[in-house]
């Protein structure tokens, strides 16, 4: 059984499709794990029974498949409703709340055949690239449990890593899947804006920054997830065709052109060694021929922040205005997302528009930028996994952070225009950390960007090549201050 723990999601499915393995055996194999492994990492959280899960499974055992997940065990990001099944957001509001109702994203999986065994955890209202929240506690990095899976997808990561999960879903407005991806040694992929489609709740006009997408350990796998999360959703609006995302995934990459942005001449602020291990990368793809460029800022990186910041405070004020109004609910909220709420509740209508022009003429220079390039490469991060014990990194490099998430700003440039971008692993610190790197491609390239990831993937196999050890003890999560 230790042998299926390790084979991907692609592996698994064509052993179940071809009665190779029984879902019922797959099942006895992740129950044992999450039992050996969760109450260190803290990634799986609202656990179904087991004898519920196991009776689920023996029940596919001589089922007709329903789709590619068909059997295998699945944790949903709890940002997700999921019928039947508590979901909270990570918010004490909802610490009890059962969904009669599978979000849309869910639903899809679930008909895949994905049996939903719990959930992945997440900051407080998915807030933050660090998964704590006060009714699960910490998700913790399994290559070292004193340091941060990220977030806001950290669950999700870890549960990868410590071969909890064969593949996951992630959501991403800023950097949720990219930076758990990189700090977690796995593959995370933010789709073109609209691809994954947004269920018809609240504002879905304005509402283009976030998305949600695949998480796995081969980019074969984060491909075919990707499949069974796309299409459109004829209730909102803007939608966008299914790629074939599979056939060309092994097309190589000779003469693939590649524009090194670095740290945005010196904009984004890095830790040592940052950088270092994504030129290592760089080099993996020159040796598979493509032909890499070191590039100048294509835009100013200060614009794109303030640009940035006001479209998510507003959508924050927006959506979750309640949640200062309401006095009990406000003292059941953290500080970061009334923070959030309160900056998006003070602008004008002027700061607004100026900031959705900055966005059109940023769309404008990447379109212009991609003329020339097939790829752009930033890091997926620009610190190393920080302590567990930390709400987020204050200073890098000797340069104060002066939000909670500024420490974030190289995820920005894709966020801010939609564009698809995965998170491939570069290797480790000399303390055995993680860390990855962004292929960002135009808009609507999403198979470009896989396929360039796959021929990484096949010359370097981090995810398999470096394991994480197994959690030898049990840490109890502490709360973060």
């Amino acid at each position: 059984m230790k042998a299926i723990l390790e084979w991907s999601a692609s592996e698994l499915s064509r052993a179940i499709h071809a009665r190779k393995v029984a879902p019922s055996e797959v099942m006895a194999g992740w129950l044992a794990q999450v039992a050996a492994v969760n109450g260190s990492v803290n990634a799986i959280i609202s656990l179904r029974d087991p004898d519920a899960l196991m009776a689920e499974a023996r029940a596919l055992d001589d089922a007709e498949p329903k789709g590619w997940l068909h059997g295998i065990p699945f944790a949903v990001k709890d940002l997700v409703a999921t019928k039947g099944l508590r979901t909270t957001w990570g918010s004490p509001i909802w610490k009890d709340y059962v969904p009669v109702a599978d979000d849309i994203l869910a639903a899809r999986m679930r008909a895949a055949g994905a049996i939903i065994t719990g959930k992945t955890n997440v900051p407080e209202w998915g807030q933050g690239s660090h998964s704590f929240n006060p009714i699960f506690g910490v998700t913790r990095n399994p290559y070292d449990l004193g340091r941060s899976a990220g977030g806001s997808s950290g669950g999700a990561a870890a549960g990868l890593a410590a071969r909890m999960l064969w593949v996951a879903d992630g959501s991403d407005m800023m950097g949720s899947l990219r930076n758990p991806a990189g700090f977690c040694n796995v593959y995370g992929f933010r789709p073109s804006w609209g691809l994954v489609p947004q269920d018809a709740e609240g504002d879905t006009y304005f509402s283009t920054l976030s998305t949600e997408g695949p998480m796995g350990r081969t980019v074969e796998d984060v491909a075919r997830l990707l499949l069974v999360q796309a299409g459109e959703n004829p209730e909102v609006p803007f939608p966008r065709a299914v790629p074939d995302v599979l056939s060309g995934l092994d097309r190589g990459l000779k003469g693939l052109k590649i524009g090194w942005l670095a740290d945005w001449g010196g904009a984004y602020p890095m830790e040592p060694g940052i950088l270092e291990a994504c030129e290592a990368g760089l080099r993996v793809l020159e040796e598979l021929g493509a032909i890499v460029e070191p590039l100048p800022p294509p835009f100013p990186a200060e614009q794109l922040w303030r640009a940035w910041v006001t479209l998510r405070a507003m959508l924050n004020a927006g959506g979750k205005r309640a949640l200062v109004e309401d006095p009990a609910k406000r003292a059941l909220t953290k500080p970061e997302t009334i923070w959030e709420i309160e900056q998006g509740l003070g602008l004008s209508a002027e700061e607004v528009y100026e900031a959705s022009v900055i966005r059109s003429r940023w769309h404008a220079h990447a379109a212009r930028l991609f003329q020339r390039f097939d790829a752009v490469v930033l890091p997926s991060a620009q610190v190393w996994p920080f302590p567990a014990d930390w709400r987020w990194p204050e200073e890098i490099a000797g340069r104060k952070m002066d939000t909670y998430h500024r420490w974030m700003d190289v995820v920005v440039p894709a966020s801010l225009i939609g564009l698809p971008a995965l998170s491939v692993p570069v290797g480790f610190s000399p303390e055995g950390l993680p860390s990855g790197m962004q292929i960002i491609g135009r808009s609507g390239d999403d198979a470009g960007v896989l396929a360039t990831g796959q021929a990484y993937h096949r010359a370097t196999e981090w995810p398999q090549r470096r394991p994480p050890k197994p959690a030898a003890h049990h840490v109890q999560s502490p709360s973060v201050s």
